[in-house]
């Protein structure tokens, strides 16, 4: 069908995304069973680049079930290729009626990739369509009654988790055919606790991969099942609520950061901001605009933005959340070094900003559904490993903190300074981890924190971020974010 797309008059190129979405979840508070359901979904997506000064026209749609038979498709399908045109060269008109007004105005360009036929299937060992609601409901059950069971200070258990197999087929007139599947298995817990007249203390965090079952057995980051990760972090929250509040400093401190706060770290100050897109002020009404790049002549490519110890990059192939073969534009994904030794050298980006920033394409076009339109999304965006023992790391340390596990980001427009709360955070005295401290984080210039690191370790890790939005409307899109521990200078933000 999209070979129809292509034969209309001025088109240049079109693409068609059709997925079907197989997914089961539970859930428990409490100890008591909340609630569990399985569902089976079909969307597609259209897009046509067409007009004399071309550009874009976008058709996307869910199917229900009476719509699901080949039949009603074919005619939908026809429909959206149809409507998606006629977008397009409305786009174009506009573009070419505006341009005297505008003369950045140009017609869209891609960047050239190889069209490509494959089929890449969802890896697991234990298919997520074959596991029971009621065993993924007594999970949770338990666990959650396990978790208030830890101590009577324990106010709130949560358990929720989900479980299934995401297919989409992507043709575009170009020639690409591509089958992709992809298993995505993944628990939540919540936990809140309160000592006697005490204040509460919340923690929630995820495991996951793009795996099958097996995930929540242990095959995972954490290479603990969800039941003693859940008990885990019940522990340490009760812990919590016992402890001091962190104090904030006026100067900045020694700061030893571990690798699961530095997920989130590098997904706001490294990663969004190397979203073409952004780079390019193409979100900036919604989401911002990008410390790095002002615009052609005034950027960041090219010079040093860190620490010469510091690399970061985005890589879809290893495992995580972030991980596939292809992106939503049949492009394979790749490795993107964004900085190399301190030095930003490049950008997440699809074809059309490839071709704008004259940079070769490197498949960071994703969308939630397929019904959505894809955009530019971090896939798996690290920093890089270092060489040295966080204990050493830490040992060297004669007066400072270590920031344990990310809470909640506060971000800058365009991403050149943050705040970022912190599970935990412990004072390092003589190189010793001493006190422990509640409701604290740290605070700093996006390019002074960077260029200050001067320690990075040797425990890589990867972790699962479930909730990173994006676009207009919103697509929540997982990804996954980590690196090693890393040592720098920042203020503490807790009370005064």
């Amino acid at each position: 069908m999209v070979q129809q797309a292509g034969s209309l008059k001025n088109c240049k190129y079109a693409d068609i995304r059709l997925g079907i979405r197989e997914t089961k979840h539970a859930n428990a508070e409490d100890g008591k069973a909340k609630g569990m359901g399985e569902d089976a979904s079909i969307s597609f997506g259209i897009r046509v680049l067409a007009g004399e000064m071309s550009a874009w026209g976008y058709y996307g749609q869910s199917l229900g079930k009476g719509e699901s038979n080949p039949k009603s498709i074919h005619k939908i399908l026809t429909l959206g290729i149809n409507t998606a045109y006629t977008r397009a060269v409305a786009n174009a008109n506009k573009k070419a009626e505006f341009k005297s007004l505008a003369p950045s105005l140009t017609a869209v360009n891609l960047a050239r990739i190889d069209s490509c036929n494959d089929t890449v299937h969802a890896v697991f060992d234990e298919d997520p369509r074959n596991v029971s609601l009621k065993e993924m409901l007594t999970l949770c059950t338990k666990i959650s009654k396990d978790m208030r069971g830890v101590s009577k200070n324990v106010q709130y258990a949560y358990i929720d988790v989900q479980t299934g197999i995401n297919r989409e087929l992507f043709c575009s007139t170009e020639g690409s055919c591509i089958d992709q599947s992809y298993a995505l298995t993944q628990g939540m817990v919540s936990v809140v606790a309160q000592k006697p007249g005490g204040i509460p203390e919340v923690c929630y965090d995820y495991v996951g991969d793009i795996r099958g079952w097996e995930v929540l057995k242990g095959k995972n980051v954490y290479k603990q099942s969800l039941s003693d990760f859940a008990v885990l972090r019940t522990h340490e929250t009760l812990e919590l609520a016992e402890a001091e509040f962190l104090p904030a400093t006026t100067e900045p401190v020694v700061v030893v950061t571990n690798p699961h706060f530095n997920a989130l770290l590098v997904h706001e100050i490294v990663g969004h901001p190397t979203e073409a897109d952004r780079v390019l002020k193409l979100e900036t009404a919604y989401a911002g605009r990008s410390w790095l790049f002002r615009d052609f002549q005034d950027n960041e490519l090219g010079k040093q933005i860190a620490s010469p110890l510091l690399t970061a990059y985005s890589d879809p192939s290893i495992h995580g959340y972030g991980h596939y073969k292809y992106d939503m534009e049949g492009t394979p994904g790749k490795r993107v070094n964004l900085i190399e030794n301190g030095i930003l050298k490049g950008f997440m980006n699809g074809r059309e900003y490839a071709a704008i920033l004259g940079h070769p394409p490197n498949g960071s076009m994703r969308a939630t559904e397929p019904h959505y339109v894809p955009i530019v999304r971090m896939t798996n965006t690290v920093f890089a490993n270092g060489n040295k023992n966080p204990e050493e790391i830490i040992a060297e340390v004669k007066e400072g903190y270590y920031i344990v596990n990310h809470r909640i980001p506060s971000i800058s427009e365009s991403r050149e300074n943050f705040r970022i709360s912190a599970q935990k955070v412990f004072k390092i005295e003589n190189g010793k981890i001493t006190k422990l401290f509640r409701q604290g984080g740290i605070t700093a210039d996006s390019k002074d924190f960077l260029m200050n690191i001067d320690a990075v370790g040797n425990d890589f890790e990867v972790f699962p971020i479930p909730n990173c939005g994006k676009g207009q409307p919103m697509q929540v899109m997982r990804v996954g974010n980590g690196g090693p521990t890393l040592r720098s200078m920042a203020r503490l933000t807790g009370h005064q």
